[in-house]
Protein backbone atom coordinates (compact mmCIF):
# COMPACT_ATOMS: atom_id res chain seq x y z
CA UNK A 1 0.00 0.00 0.00
CA UNK A 2 1.69 3.44 -0.93
CA UNK A 3 2.72 5.43 2.28
CA UNK A 4 1.29 8.94 2.71
CA UNK A 5 1.62 10.78 5.59
CA UNK A 6 -0.40 14.40 5.75
CA UNK A 7 0.41 17.92 7.01
CA UNK A 8 -0.84 21.32 5.74
CA UNK A 9 0.29 24.80 5.60
CA UNK A 10 2.11 27.21 3.08
CA UNK A 11 5.74 26.44 5.11
CA UNK A 12 5.30 22.84 3.21
CA UNK A 13 4.48 24.59 0.01
CA UNK A 14 7.49 26.97 0.24
CA UNK A 15 9.64 24.29 1.32
CA UNK A 16 9.05 22.11 -1.74
CA UNK A 17 9.40 24.36 -3.93
CA UNK A 18 13.01 25.99 -2.31
CA UNK A 19 14.19 22.22 -2.06
CA UNK A 20 13.23 21.15 -5.34
CA UNK A 21 15.06 24.51 -6.72
CA UNK A 22 18.27 23.76 -4.41
CA UNK A 23 18.28 20.00 -5.69
CA UNK A 24 18.54 21.26 -9.45
CA UNK A 25 21.07 24.27 -9.15
CA UNK A 26 23.45 21.95 -6.88
CA UNK A 27 22.36 19.06 -10.00
CA UNK A 28 23.39 21.61 -12.00
CA UNK A 29 26.68 22.51 -10.67
CA UNK A 30 27.37 18.47 -10.59
CA UNK A 31 26.92 18.26 -14.11
CA UNK A 32 28.99 21.25 -15.05
CA UNK A 33 31.83 20.33 -13.01
CA UNK A 34 31.71 16.56 -14.23
CA UNK A 35 31.95 18.48 -17.63
CA UNK A 36 35.15 19.86 -16.73
CA UNK A 37 36.93 17.42 -14.38
CA UNK A 38 36.63 14.70 -17.13
CA UNK A 39 39.33 17.13 -19.23
CA UNK A 40 41.44 17.29 -16.06
CA UNK A 41 40.68 20.80 -15.86
CA UNK A 42 43.26 22.70 -13.04
CA UNK A 43 44.43 26.10 -12.28
CA UNK A 44 47.71 26.65 -9.72
CA UNK A 45 44.99 27.81 -7.39
CA UNK A 46 42.17 25.34 -8.02
CA UNK A 47 43.94 21.51 -8.41
CA UNK A 48 42.41 19.15 -10.07
CA UNK A 49 41.78 17.11 -6.78
CA UNK A 50 39.89 20.16 -5.65
CA UNK A 51 37.47 20.03 -8.28
CA UNK A 52 37.00 16.13 -7.85
CA UNK A 53 36.07 16.90 -4.50
CA UNK A 54 33.63 19.58 -5.01
CA UNK A 55 32.20 17.56 -7.55
CA UNK A 56 31.49 14.35 -5.36
CA UNK A 57 30.16 16.56 -2.13
CA UNK A 58 27.93 18.30 -4.96
CA UNK A 59 26.43 15.30 -5.60
CA UNK A 60 25.85 13.71 -2.20
CA UNK A 61 24.39 17.00 -1.10
CA UNK A 62 22.10 17.25 -3.97
CA UNK A 63 20.92 13.76 -3.04
CA UNK A 64 20.14 15.50 0.74
CA UNK A 65 18.17 18.18 -1.14
CA UNK A 66 16.37 15.99 -2.82
CA UNK A 67 15.31 13.35 -0.20
CA UNK A 68 14.07 16.76 1.36
CA UNK A 69 11.77 17.11 -1.56
CA UNK A 70 10.42 13.75 -2.15
CA UNK A 71 9.50 14.33 1.80
CA UNK A 72 8.10 17.62 1.97
CA UNK A 73 5.86 16.97 -1.32
CA UNK A 74 4.75 13.63 0.23
CA UNK A 75 3.43 14.94 3.55
CA UNK A 76 1.96 18.58 2.26
CA UNK A 77 -1.60 17.56 2.04
CA UNK A 78 -2.59 19.74 -0.56
CA UNK A 79 -2.26 17.43 -3.03
CA UNK A 80 -2.68 13.19 -2.47
CA UNK A 81 1.01 12.66 -3.83
CA UNK A 82 1.79 9.06 -2.24
CA UNK A 83 5.36 8.40 -1.78
CA UNK A 84 6.25 5.57 -4.21
CA UNK A 85 5.33 7.92 -6.82
CA UNK A 86 8.62 9.62 -6.35
CA UNK A 87 10.31 6.53 -7.12
CA UNK A 88 7.59 4.84 -9.96
CA UNK A 89 7.59 7.08 -12.83
CA UNK A 90 4.40 8.08 -13.93
CA UNK A 91 2.25 6.41 -10.72
CA UNK A 92 0.88 10.06 -9.25
CA UNK A 93 -2.72 11.11 -10.08
CA UNK A 94 -1.46 14.62 -9.57
CA UNK A 95 0.44 16.19 -13.19
CA UNK A 96 0.93 12.46 -13.97
CA UNK A 97 3.58 13.09 -16.98
CA UNK A 98 5.49 16.08 -14.98
CA UNK A 99 5.92 14.17 -11.25
CA UNK A 100 6.93 11.16 -13.67
CA UNK A 101 9.38 13.05 -15.11
CA UNK A 102 11.02 14.17 -11.36
CA UNK A 103 10.65 10.64 -11.01
CA UNK A 104 12.24 9.34 -13.57
CA UNK A 105 15.57 12.02 -12.67
CA UNK A 106 15.66 10.83 -9.36
CA UNK A 107 15.55 7.57 -9.88
CA UNK A 108 18.98 8.38 -12.32
CA UNK A 109 20.64 10.58 -9.60
CA UNK A 110 20.22 7.36 -7.13
CA UNK A 111 21.67 5.10 -9.89
CA UNK A 112 24.64 7.40 -10.07
CA UNK A 113 25.11 7.79 -6.61
CA UNK A 114 24.68 4.13 -5.43
CA UNK A 115 27.34 3.21 -8.71
CA UNK A 116 29.77 5.99 -7.24
CA UNK A 117 29.95 4.52 -4.07
CA UNK A 118 30.55 1.17 -5.82
CA UNK A 119 32.73 2.11 -8.57
CA UNK A 120 35.61 0.50 -7.52
CA UNK A 121 33.72 -3.40 -7.20
CA UNK A 122 31.79 -1.93 -10.44
CA UNK A 123 35.16 -1.40 -12.59
CA UNK A 124 35.75 1.90 -14.26
CA UNK A 125 34.56 1.23 -17.52
CA UNK A 126 30.98 -0.05 -16.42
CA UNK A 127 30.83 2.91 -13.80
CA UNK A 128 31.57 5.22 -16.59
CA UNK A 129 28.84 4.26 -18.94
CA UNK A 130 26.35 4.37 -16.15
CA UNK A 131 27.75 7.55 -15.27
CA UNK A 132 26.74 9.39 -18.73
CA UNK A 133 23.25 9.03 -17.25
CA UNK A 134 23.73 12.52 -15.85
CA UNK A 135 23.86 13.74 -18.92
CA UNK A 136 19.94 12.37 -19.35
CA UNK A 137 18.98 13.25 -15.48
CA UNK A 138 20.05 16.81 -15.67
CA UNK A 139 17.20 17.55 -18.99
CA UNK A 140 15.15 15.81 -17.55
CA UNK A 141 14.97 17.46 -14.32
CA UNK A 142 14.79 20.75 -15.42
CA UNK A 143 11.89 19.57 -17.87
CA UNK A 144 10.14 18.43 -14.71
CA UNK A 145 11.00 21.54 -12.85
CA UNK A 146 9.27 24.07 -15.42
CA UNK A 147 6.23 21.73 -16.40
CA UNK A 148 5.31 20.71 -12.97
CA UNK A 149 5.33 23.85 -11.03
CA UNK A 150 3.74 27.45 -10.80
CA UNK A 151 6.84 29.77 -10.96
CA UNK A 152 8.26 29.14 -14.98
CA UNK A 153 6.90 32.20 -16.18
CA UNK A 154 8.16 34.24 -12.86
CA UNK A 155 10.67 36.38 -13.91
CA UNK A 156 13.29 34.68 -11.19
CA UNK A 157 12.30 31.17 -12.30
CA UNK A 158 12.87 32.13 -15.84
CA UNK A 159 16.65 33.83 -14.89
CA UNK A 160 17.51 30.92 -13.25
CA UNK A 161 16.38 28.14 -15.48
CA UNK A 162 18.79 30.68 -18.30
CA UNK A 163 21.36 30.47 -16.52
CA UNK A 164 21.56 26.68 -15.36
CA UNK A 165 21.02 26.16 -18.84
CA UNK A 166 23.63 28.40 -20.33
CA UNK A 167 26.51 26.85 -17.88
CA UNK A 168 25.61 23.73 -18.91
CA UNK A 169 25.99 24.45 -21.99
CA UNK A 170 29.32 26.35 -21.72
CA UNK A 171 31.02 23.48 -19.79
CA UNK A 172 29.58 21.34 -22.71
CA UNK A 173 31.65 23.67 -25.07
CA UNK A 174 34.60 23.51 -22.98
CA UNK A 175 34.33 19.32 -22.96
CA UNK A 176 34.06 19.99 -26.84
CA UNK A 177 37.15 22.73 -26.93
CA UNK A 178 39.28 20.60 -24.83
CA UNK A 179 38.30 17.02 -25.29
CA UNK A 180 38.23 13.57 -27.83
CA UNK A 181 40.79 15.53 -30.40
CA UNK A 182 40.71 12.99 -32.59
CA UNK A 183 36.89 12.49 -33.20
CA UNK A 184 36.02 15.57 -34.65
CA UNK A 185 32.84 14.17 -36.47
CA UNK A 186 31.49 13.48 -32.68
CA UNK A 187 32.31 16.55 -31.39
CA UNK A 188 30.36 18.29 -33.92
CA UNK A 189 27.54 15.47 -33.62
CA UNK A 190 27.12 16.56 -29.95
CA UNK A 191 27.80 20.58 -30.68
CA UNK A 192 24.65 20.27 -33.22
CA UNK A 193 22.67 17.92 -30.49
CA UNK A 194 23.04 20.86 -27.98
CA UNK A 195 22.10 23.50 -29.80
CA UNK A 196 18.84 21.35 -31.16
CA UNK A 197 18.16 20.57 -27.67
CA UNK A 198 18.37 24.41 -26.52
CA UNK A 199 16.71 25.51 -29.22
CA UNK A 200 13.82 22.70 -28.85
CA UNK A 201 13.90 23.67 -24.88
CA UNK A 202 13.41 27.04 -25.82
CA UNK A 203 10.74 26.60 -28.41
CA UNK A 204 8.40 24.47 -25.82
CA UNK A 205 9.06 26.65 -22.83
CA UNK A 206 7.82 29.61 -24.43
CA UNK A 207 4.74 27.63 -25.42
CA UNK A 208 4.26 26.06 -22.35
CA UNK A 209 5.47 27.08 -18.97
CA UNK A 210 6.05 30.66 -20.07
CA UNK A 211 2.30 30.95 -21.88
CA UNK A 212 -0.60 31.81 -19.89
CA UNK A 213 -2.62 29.52 -17.93
CA UNK A 214 -0.10 26.58 -17.78
CA UNK A 215 -0.81 25.81 -14.43
CA UNK A 216 -4.04 24.15 -15.24
CA UNK A 217 -2.62 22.75 -18.14
CA UNK A 218 -0.05 20.69 -17.10
CA UNK A 219 -2.91 19.46 -14.50
CA UNK A 220 -3.54 17.25 -17.52
CA UNK A 221 -7.46 15.02 -17.78
CA UNK A 222 -6.21 12.41 -15.61
CA UNK A 223 -5.87 14.81 -12.43
CA UNK A 224 -8.35 17.16 -13.83
CA UNK A 225 -10.93 14.52 -13.37
CA UNK A 226 -9.44 13.10 -10.22
CA UNK A 227 -9.83 16.98 -8.49
CA UNK A 228 -6.18 17.78 -8.45
CA UNK A 229 -5.75 21.46 -7.87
Amino acid sequence: MPVHVSFQGPGLWYATRATGLVAFLLLTLCVVLGLVTVVRFTTAKLPRFVTVGLHRNTSLLAVVFLALHVLTTVVDSYTSIALSAAFIPFSSHYRTFWLGLGAVASDLLLALIVTSLVRLRLGFRSWRMIHWLAYVCWPVALVHALGTGTDPATPWMSAMAVLCVACVVCAIGWRLANGWPARKGLRLGVAAATVAAVLALGAWAWSGPLAPHWSQRALGARSADLGGK
